[in-house]
């Protein structure tokens, strides 16, 4: 019966820690051609849950090796860090999510709307794939950490990956076509994925003891994270609403 407690803790905590992988993979599977975007989701999460097993066989066997120091910084009142495994994956995984959500955002403001689609080249299958695979096994470190620190049956841990494969499975393609219908919601988008990466670099700077300029970094509270997008979700709900509002007023009022 313990086991059966351990999975679907396992299974809920996944869930959870996959809505920010969902989001990544819908936005990434958007860049390629549109006859290859399904192909491109399943490919990366079958690729994706392949990497999440092999990650956590890796960490069971090499725990030790990831949370011990190989690399100390230590430059008076301007930077101090101890880097290990664990602390440079979040950092480079959340500096690179960071460059990713920015970079979007800047095409946005600066490109075309209306040749948008007809002119921005679309990624090849192979990069969004190798994207979504990497970004997977960035998001999945600490859920594979929370897995091993729950449970020690290895059963355990791969059945839990396994419908968590599944489940992405079935929502991968719903959330695309959701960001493509609602164009607008896909900058929300971008800007959770945004504070996915700025979380990941608090993390990677807390686990290294991090010091900037005799400041310490912190890592974000996970209950700050979820508030803040829960915010950002609301905001632009609130938002997308009052302008149908003041749209339709406009409307009636040019009428009159």
């Amino acid at each position: 019966m313990e086991w059966l407690i351990s999975l679907v803790i396992l299974v809920a905590l996944e869930a959870v820690l996959g809505i920010d992988n969902l989001l990544y993979i819908a936005i990434e599977s958007s860049r390629v051609e549109p006859s290859e975007r399904r192909k491109v989701q399943r490919i990366g999460i079958f690729g994706a849950v392949i990497m999440r097993v092999v990650l956590l066989v890796l960490l069971v066997q090499l725990i030790q090796w990831f949370q011990l120091p190989f690399a100390t910084v230590n430059w008076e009142g301007v930077i101090q860090a101890s880097f290990n495994g664990h602390s440079v994956i979040a950092m480079v995984g959340g500096g690179f999510i960071v460059y990713t959500a920015v970079k979007e955002v800047w095409h946005m403001i600066a490109g075309d709307l209306s040749s948008h689609d007809k002119q921005s080249k679309p990624k090849s299958a192979r990069a969004a794939i190798l994207a979504m695979v990497l970004m997977n096994a960035v998001f999945s470190f600490d859920s594979v950490l929370t897995a091993i620190a729950l449970t020690d049956s290895m059963a355990v841990m791969v059945v839990s990956i396994l419908l968590s494969g599944v489940v992405m499975l079935m929502l991968a393609d719903r959330v695309a076509t959701f960001l493509k219908k609602n164009r607008a919601y896909e900058v929300l988008g971008l800007f959770i994925l945004l504070l996915v990466g700025v979380m990941l670099l608090s993390e990677g700077g807390h686990l290294a003891h991090l010091t900037l300029f005799g400041g310490e970094v912190h890592a974000l509270n996970k209950t700050t994270f979820y508030f803040a997008v829960a915010v950002l979700i609301a905001v632009d709900l609130v938002q997308s609403r009052y302008q149908k509002r003041l749209a339709k007023a406009q409307e009636s009022s040019s009428v009159e």
